[in-house]
């Protein structure tokens, strides 16, 4: 069972299912029409990974047969939208996940996964670095096909964290930047690459996670508190794929079937 709620004041397609178990395959199914779509018209299909907990499910399930084989992966393009400066194989890095659950499962060139890490460079240094490699793949417009996001219980995506420099960002397409309650250093794509896309769908579940979507869909203008409400796409679809336990504090939250 599915809601889906129109939000005209973020311009942002909301779909309510009843748990999470029933995003992953959504999800799945609307990476493929992406992938088949951008290979179709331009050859080639361009796609920013998100980390943390709430992807997982779906890498699993895209490199299961009924999804694999749906997708010319040697065509794909992987980037990630933000990642922990740690090393590859460190527990936290939001790569290990994605090469465990999905890169190491599919067809996809080596030479087309582009991690956010480089044992020889500062994170600043490589800030610049991945920008390049942005623009030698996207080209001068930066966009990317599909962009895929969480979110977090304090409305931070990708890694614009609230009452951080980052968000003020308008020019670079990627930073970096020592977040100091967490003790680490973070590299993100930015706000005004991010809203270049031509999708950017935002996978977040969770009761813990309901005032935060509140606050972002449909509380007061305050990036600098909530800053996934610079989610704000120049031309492309902002899509919110979320169980009724986040939802729980929208307006008209109930699932219809």
């Amino acid at each position: 069972m599915l809601y889906i709620k129109q939000n005209q004041k973020t311009k942002t397609v909301i779909k309510i299912y009843a748990q999470p178990a029933d995003i992953h395959p959504a999800a799945a199914d609307l990476f493929v029409a992406a992938g088949q779509k951008a290979i179709a018209e331009k050859g080639n299909f361009t796609v920013a990974l998100t980390g943390g907990s709430s992807p997982v499910e779906l890498y699993k399930l895209l490199a299961t047969p009924a999804y694999l084989d749906q997708l010319d992966w040697t065509k794909v393009f992987v980037f990630w939208g933000d990642e922990r400066w740690v090393p590859l194989s460190d527990s936290l890095s939001n790569a290990k996940m994605a090469f465990e659950t999905l890169l190491q499962q599919v067809p996809l060139p080596e030479d087309q996964i582009f991690p956010m890490f480089d044992t020889d460079r500062s994170p600043e240094e490589f800030a610049a670095i991945y920008e390049q490699q942005l623009k030698e793949v996207l080209g001068a417009e930066g966009q990317f096909d599909l962009i895929l996001l969480g979110m977090g219980d304090d409305g931070h995506t990708a890694s614009l964290f609230p009452h951080t420099e980052v968000l003020h960002e308008k020019t670079k397409w990627v930073d970096a930047y020592y977040l100091t309650p967490q003790q680490m250093h973070r590299i993100t794509l930015t706000a005004p690459l991010i809203n270049k896309a031509k999708q950017i769908v935002v996978i977040t579940f969770g009761e813990k996670k309901a005032p935060a979507l509140y606050e972002v869909l449909e509380g007061a203008r305050n990036s600098e508190e909530y800053p996934s409400q610079l989610l704000n796409p120049t031309s492309g679809e902002l899509l919110f794929l979320v169980d009724q336990a986040a939802a729980s504090k929208l307006s008209d939250s109930k699932i219809t079937a």
